[in-house]
């Protein structure tokens, strides 16, 4: 899947020396936003996946003015007042996509209208932020490789790796940012700059798991992932709160409205992919027949909710599957253990499928931690990161013998 990401964006020249764009990344582009508005894209554009649409189609979208206000708890979109803000948080994602040839773009008078290029692309960032860190990491090198100033970031980050980087350090790669920046785009002032200096440095951060910059300066710590994100001050952050104990951080989370929205969000968007992408039961089997309307979660919603919106936890089945076979006489608070087996083992065969046609949806790694978390395994009996397909299915029947 990740080298197809860097195998796609090798077909274009992404010289900011040359293109002198200087909206390739901005201020509202963290992988929460980014996520977020593939994702409307994805719903407006889901009965005509050609059809071109502009900010404001995605502005006024229903799914949108719904969502924005659950997910980021931020004032309705049809507020006057709020007018600015959406703007930039819908346009400056919209950017990114469009330079990073997702999107394509045409001028009609003084509107830019936008059309879907890779829609696989796309869906893959539309379904967690998680997902979105990923393209960006790829991303965000390829422009600065183009460009002539990965260098410089590579030079830091490694420097970072080795707890040797300073605050010299620091200053010297963000004047070069500056300097590059002014010289190549109409990008002038350094305010604006450094706020988006920011959001990429910090990419580049997590993924190598070192210190960053925090309100303009070297941070003393990692940055975390959840640095990243437009909405830290909610739920997410409650995860990482050292003041609190690991049963109060637990209770709070549990207890805001915010962190249950959200994750009834994410499976929603999962459940609406599953179901959109088979028409078929992926159970093979005699009960099999018949159109496959119920996407199943292999591990319950309540007995599973870490996993609750991963793809690899998600199976389409017939009625007659869900509710005789998956939930005995159609008690959807017990799961047949047995048919949970054919499940998984089925799953694992559709998520190889997948991957051998070159999608970018599922990852074997999930579909190990799915199980590993499903199963509650310990950590001698647990399936392997490196195990293959047929080593998972071969480890399933030796774990179900025992349940």
């Amino acid at each position: 899947m990740l080298s197809k990401f860097a195998q796609y964006l090798c077909n274009f020249d992404m010289d900011l020396r040359v293109t002198h764009n200087g909206r390739f990344m901005d201020q509202k582009v963290t992988p929460d936003v980014l996520s977020f508005i593939s994702d409307c894209i994805i719903n407006y554009t889901s009965e005509n996946k050609n059809i071109s649409f502009c900010v404001k189609d995605i502005w006024n979208s229903d799914y949108f003015i719904k969502n924005i206000a659950l997910i980021f708890g931020k004032p309705s979109p049809k507020n006057k007042s709020a007018m600015h803000e959406y703007d930039k948080f819908i346009a400056q994602p919209i950017k990114t996509l469009e330079y990073s040839h997702i999107l394509e773009s045409t001028r009609n008078g003084r509107t830019t209208y936008f059309k879907i290029k890779r829609l696989d692309i796309l869906e893959f960032i539309s379904l967690k932020d998680k997902n979105a860190f990923i393209f960006l990491t790829y991303y965000l090198d390829k422009v600065f490789k183009d460009s002539g100033i990965l260098v410089y970031f590579k030079n830091f980050i490694n420097k970072a790796k080795n707890s040797n980087v300073t605050k010299n350090d620091f200053y010297f790669l963000k004047e070069k940012y500056q300097k590059f920046i002014i010289g190549n785009t109409p990008i002038n002032g350094k305010v604006e700059i450094n706020r988006i200096f920011t959001k990429i440095l910090n990419i580049f951060s997590v993924e190598n798991n070192t210190c960053g910059t925090i309100k303009g300066h070297l941070s003393k710590r990692p940055i975390y992932y959840t640095d990243l994100m437009y909405n830290r001050t909610n739920f997410r952050d409650l995860e990482k709160e050292k003041r609190l104990t690991r049963q109060e951080s637990k209770k709070a989370i549990q207890d805001n409205k915010s962190y249950d929205d959200y994750n009834t969000y994410l499976i929603e968007k999962a459940v609406k992919f599953i179901k959109d992408k088979y028409k078929q039961s992926e159970v093979h089997d005699a009960y099999s027949a018949g159109p496959a309307t119920y996407v199943h979660h292999i591990f319950s919603k309540n007995e599973s909710p870490k996993i609750a919106h991963f793809l690899e936890n998600l199976i389409k089945l017939t009625a007659e599957q869900h509710y005789t076979y998956a939930h005995p006489k159609g008690n959807t608070q017990i799961t047949n253990t047995n048919y949970q087996l054919v499940c998984l083992l089925s799953k694992s065969e559709s998520i190889e499928k997948s991957l051998m046609n070159g999608e970018f949806f599922y990852s074997k790694l999930n579909l190990i931690f799915v199980i590993n978390t499903g199963l509650k395994l310990e950590e001698n009996n647990k399936i392997k990161e490196t195990s293959s397909f047929n080593e998972i299915r071969r480890g399933l029947r030796t774990i179900y013998k025992t349940i």
